[in-house]
């Protein structure tokens, strides 16, 4: 919705998409745009945040035509659409009966006529912009007011929220159980009034904070229906788990499992809303640059991609899928390091397992890699100097075999005085255990070999090692 947020356009032709016959009366739009005579206008619907195209028709010479099937489409928020700087949203409901005119492509003009939901949809559009303008107005203001203002201004602004929080909750009773209805409370999130919070609770920050934590994660979803699938085609689902899974949960794999695996759990007798949730969820787990997150997703991957729970993900995707856990699942965060044999540069057998350090840096790289030629010397210089004494030790692996590229990056860059070591012939499975797909990749172990971090950066480890091993060492 344009009013809402920018959402990206990926148009995909889309046949007989759960289409559902209802009493033999299927999909009737009148279409009217005044500025469009004679061109080719687009049907489509939202799904997440892309949008897909259901019909096309062709304007007479006054920019009329009308969009029919047999058939009504889902319900949900549509978009008539001529180009990327020419379309408008409408709200499409159970009656799919109606006319739409419009001067242009613009939504200050746009009248709906027929499909009551449509109708109060277009209205409420039309209301709010009102309200967003003035709410931009008293944002402005409050930049330069002075105290007594800025009061006299939050009293506005807390008014004015008032009146749309009331808005959607009159529509909502007016049309209880329509996309309408559902709509408008999307967005309601009623806040804890501080007297609900316990007295002994409110006392202390800390327990405060935790009980207002918990209430906005418990009660995120009180107000929409993740069970309903007329969401699916709005971009409100995916902005809902956005928000949840984004800024609501503590971003960590511990806070963020729970609430998934039951958001699943809650979903599954619904297969399209399961599909959309676990493919939401594998990505969001997998492109998520939050350290740990990769355990959700070699979870999520095993439980229900490569269990055969995901019966829509096909045979390239199961095998991306799987290729990603053999690569991922030994080096989680939490778990021990895996063991390794390797040589040093002086041809002397390493075992990992027999070395132990209050802390230790595992760090793989390549010398022609063009991160790796500017990271490896700073790890030496800015971590391994100052910390060595401290208790570190850091053990640099070369991943590939030309023993000479290798010594000669070693002498170039003064790294004799740490651990480097090599595997010649992959006989470790050094790659696959701690996914060297991608260099450098490091990890720093504990005194038990146990994985703290990785991919971690030069700052992350000055911070940390100065925390544990003492700040002054890092400067």
């Amino acid at each position: 919705m344009q009013t809402f947020m920018m959402v990206r356009l990926s148009l995909h032709i889309l046949f007989l998409f759960s289409v559902i016959a209802v009493s033999g009366k299927g999909l009737q739009i009148s279409l009217m745009i005044d500025s469009a005579p004679g061109k080719q206008i687009l049907l489509a619907h939202y799904y997440g945040s892309n949008v897909f195209v259901d019909d096309t028709l062709q304007t007479d010479s006054g920019g009329a035509g009308i969009f029919r099937r047999d058939t009504l489409l889902p319900q949900g928020l549509y978009k008539i659409y001529l180009d990327k700087d020419h379309h408008f949203d409408f709200l499409l409901g159970a009656d799919q009966t109606l006319t739409i005119r419009n001067r242009d492509f613009g939504s200050e003009k746009l009248v709906i006529e027929g499909a009551r939901e449509s109708i109060e949809f277009n209205n409420y559009l039309k209301w709010l912009r009102v309200r967003q303008e003035e709410r931009t107005r008293l944002d402005s203001a409050m930049v330069k007011a002075g105290p007594d203002e800025k009061k006299e201004i939050e009293q506005k602004i807390s008014k004015l929220t008032g009146e749309v929080t009331a808005y959607w909750i009159n529509k909502a009773g007016q049309y209880p159980g329509t996309l309408l209805a559902g709509f408008m409370m999307a967005n309601y999130f009623r806040d804890l009034k501080p007297e609900e919070i316990p007295a002994e609770i409110a006392s202390n920050d800390s327990l405060k904070w935790i009980y207002q934590y918990n209430y906005r994660k418990n009660h995120f979803f009180d107000h929409f229906d993740l069970t309903d699938q007329r969401f699916l085609y709005t971009p409100l689902f995916q902005s809902k788990l956005d928000t949840y899974f984004g800024k609501v949960l503590l971003q960590m794999v511990d806070s963020v499992k729970p609430p998934a695996y039951q958001m699943i759990s809650r979903v599954e007798p619904y297969p399209q809303i399961f599909r959309f949730v676990v493919s939401y969820l594998l990505n969001y787990s997998l492109g998520s640059r939050i350290m740990g997150m990769d355990a959700l997703f070699v979870d999520i991957a095993k439980d229900y991609y490569l269990s055969g729970k995901a019966s829509w993900a096909d045979s390239t995707t199961l095998a991306k899928i799987r290729e990603n856990v053999i690569f991922m699942e030994h080096n989680l965060i939490g778990k021990k390091a895996p063991d390794i044999r390797m040589e040093t540069l002086n041809g002397e057998p390493f075992r990992l397992s027999q070395h132990h350090s209050p802390y230790t840096v595992l760090a793989f790289y390549e010398p022609d890699c063009s991160h790796c030629k500017e990271y490896i010397p700073r790890l030496y210089r800015e971590i391994y100097l100052p910390f060595r004494e401290k208790g570190l030790e850091v053990i640099a692996g070369y991943t590939m075999s030309d023993k000479k590229e290798w010594s000669e990056f070693i002498e170039k860059n003064h790294l004799n005085d740490w651990i480097n070591v090599w595997d010649q012939y992959h006989l470790s499975r050094f790659k696959i255990l701690y996914d060297t797909r991608t260099t450098p990749s490091v990890y720093l172990l504990d005194r038990e070999n146990a994985i703290v971090a990785k991919k971690v950066t030069i700052e992350f480890l000055k911070e940390y090692l100065g925390h544990f091993l003492g700040a002054d060492a890092g400067k």
